[in-house]
C-alpha cells in the first residue's frame, strides 16, 4: 500500500542539483505506488515563527496565515516527509527554515505528529562531507524530537554548478530512498 509523502524543498534554483534529486525521489516513490506532495518553500509565502504559542487556535496551524497553512494539513496526514535542500553557510537555506520552523505549531497544537518517516536530501559546493553536518544534525534532532524516524539520508558534496549533480551518484541514491518509506 502506497504511502503519503510531503517533500519539502529550500532552494531557490528550479534547474538545481537538490531539485535533480528531488525529481529522481519523486520518480522512484510514485512508481513504488507512493502519493507525493512536494512544497517548493523557497517558491513560497512563509513567515518565521512568532512564538506566540496561538498555533491551531484559530483553526489553522498557524495564526499567521500564509503559506504554510496550505502544507500544515499535508504534513499532519503524511506518512513520510522529505526535507531537501543545499546547504547554505553551513546550514538549511532560510526559504525552507521558515517551514521546519512552523511544524512547532504541532507541538503546542497538541497534534499527534510522531511515527513519520523522515528522509533527508542536501548537498553543497565543498568535497568535505561535514560541511552538511549543519542540515544533517539538526534533522536527526527534529525527528528525536518528533518521534519521527529518520530512514535515510543523501549528502552529496562536491556540487555548485546547476547539472554538476549529474556527474555524482546523488539521484541514483535519492532514488534508491524512495524504497525506505
Amino acid at each position: 500500500m502506497g504511502k503519503n509523502i510531503v517533500v519539502i524543498t529550500g532552494s531557490p534554483r528550479k534547474n538545481g542539483n537538490s531539485f535533480a534529486m528531488v525529481d529522481a525521489f519523486t520518480e522512484a516513490a510514485e512508481k513504488l505506488g507512493h502519493k507525493v506532495m512536494r512544497f517548493d518553500a523557497a517558491f513560497s509565502n512563509v513567515g518565521g515563527c512568532h512564538a506566540c504559542e496561538t498555533c491551531f487556535k484559530s483553526g489553522k496551524a498557524c495564526t499567521y496565515d500564509d503559506d504554510f497553512n496550505t502544507i500544515a494539513p499535508a504534513l499532519l496526514e503524511a506518512d513520510g516527509i522529505v526535507f531537501a535542500a543545499p546547504v547554505y553557510w553551513y546550514s538549511f537555506p532560510g526559504q525552507i527554515k521558515n517551514t521546519i520552523d512552523k511544524m512547532y505549531s504541532f507541538c503546542i497544537g497538541g497534534k499527534d505528529f510522531a511515527g513519520k518517516k523522515l528522509g533527508l536530501i542536501t548537498c553543497c559546493e565543498e568535497e568535505d562531507p561535514a560541511v552538511m553536518d549543519g542540515i544533517r544534525i539538526p534533522t536527526e534532532r527534529i525527528a528525536a524530537l518528533m518521534k519521527w524516524d529518520v530512514v535515510g539520508e543523501v549528502c552529496i558534496p562536491g556540487v555548485l554548478e546547476a547539472g554538476a549533480i549529474e556527474k555524482t551518484d546523488g539521484c541514483a541514491q535519492a532514488a534508491k530512498l524512495a524504497e525506505a518509506f
